[in-house]
């Protein structure tokens, strides 16, 4: 048993550091686009779903909830900091349009939390009873975290480019849902394992998406012209191996 419960210490912590690479992962996503000064195509969907999960997991792991969670505490909300200034550079580089749509998802989130706050602290009196209702609400919303990519899933498949798919963040979905699914398992842990056992599944689809499209992606023009090129004749398949040649240096600024 003691062995069992160092072990988990020890996968937990690998947990965190994992964690952290994966709140990291976008930073060459967010260089590019500070540096075209445009979001382009990419997608602030998972940013914004990832700071609501790590409000909710802090929220989970306070001593007042769920006690001796001080891992979850840090990771969590290191977390929303960092997811936070990815969000802000979204707001500075969108158009209008965009800015008020993750300006309405914030305020949402916002409230969500302090009615969350509220009915947790003068409605349920029992550390068990904030940490069933708590926990609950925490895989709900990481389950949202990882189908949040989902829209991104989707305009890869239909375009047949990902080129606007961040690749460390997919191999940082798979990495983090493994390891926490394995922390789960040496002391079965539902909270824990259902959230990063999807996570797991959704971090293997987005990469092999990415090994199916990679050939097919036109990465230095739009994904029309891509498309159109694919229908052509044999000066246009000709294009598309330049490209990818092109691409492959690329490859690190857009993912």
């Amino acid at each position: 048993m003691v062995e069992t419960g160092l072990i988990r210490t020890v996968v937990g912590i690998i947990g965190n550091v994992i964690s952290l690479g994966l709140f990291l992962s976008p930073i060459p996503t967010m260089a590019a686009i500070v540096r075209q000064k445009s979001v382009e195509n990419f997608k602030a969907d998972p940013y914004i779903a990832t700071v609501l999960n790590c409000f909710v997991w802090t929220f989970y792991g306070l001593p007042f909830v769920h006690p001796d969670s001080t891992l979850v505490v840090t990771i969590n909300g290191a977390g929303a900091a960092i997811e936070l200034f990815y969000v802000l550079i979204f707001v500075i580089f969108s158009s209008w349009g965009k800015r008020r749509k993750i300006f309405v998802a914030l305020v949402v989130e916002v409230v969500f939390m302090a009615i969350l706050i509220f009915v947790t602290l003068y409605f349920l009196h029992t550390t068990d009873d904030r940490t069933t209702v708590v926990g609950i609400i925490a895989v709900v919303f990481n389950i949202v975290m990882y189908a949040a990519p989902l829209t991104v899933m989707k305009m890869v498949i239909s375009t047949k480019s990902v080129k606007y798919m961040p690749l460390a963040l997919a191999i940082g979905n798979a990495a983090n849902g493994a390891v926490w699914v394995v922390y789960a398992c040496l002391r079965f842990d539902p909270y824990v394992l259902i959230p990063n056992g999807l996570g797991t599944l959704s971090g293997i689809l987005q990469l092999t998406l990415y090994a199916i499209f990679y050939k097919t992606t036109n990465w230095d023009g739009d994904d029309d012209e891509n498309r159109n090129d694919n229908n052509g004749n044999g000066n246009g398949n000709g294009s598309n191996n330049n490209r990818r040649g092109r691409g492959e240096v690329q490859l690190v600024d857009v993912a």
